[in-house]
């Protein structure tokens, strides 16, 4: 600890606001033993109307964040989307049960 509370209280600091194009998305999650979750498969509706589906997602990276003191944790994915490889993130938010892909 250190003088005048310096550097005390920072686990769970916040991350502020989303930054990207944000989709609300449906997704296919699969929970390990020990109750981590990796997306496996996602669906949303695209700009044109057309439901989409993203499959074969690799987790690159995840790490629980509060956005605006709402927790969640946030993925950082690869997949191919519309014929390339693209790496986007998806945000889990646990309290409402709710899931966003950011482009």
């Amino acid at each position: 600890m250190s003088a005048f509370g310096i550097g005390i209280n920072t686990e769970m600091t916040d991350a502020g606001t989303i930054n990207g194009k944000q989709f609300e998305v449906a997704c296919d999650c699969w929970f390990t033993s020990k109750c981590n979750s990796r997306p496996i498969l996602i669906k949303f509706e695209g700009e044109d109307g057309e439901i989409q589906t993203i499959k074969n997602i690799k987790v690159i990276t995840h790490e629980s964040k509060n956005y605006s003191g709402i927790p969640s944790i946030e993925y950082l994915c690869k997949a191919i989307i519309g014929g390339l490889m693209q790496e986007f993130k998806l945000v889990f938010f646990p309290i409402e049960c709710r899931w966003v892909m950011v482009i």
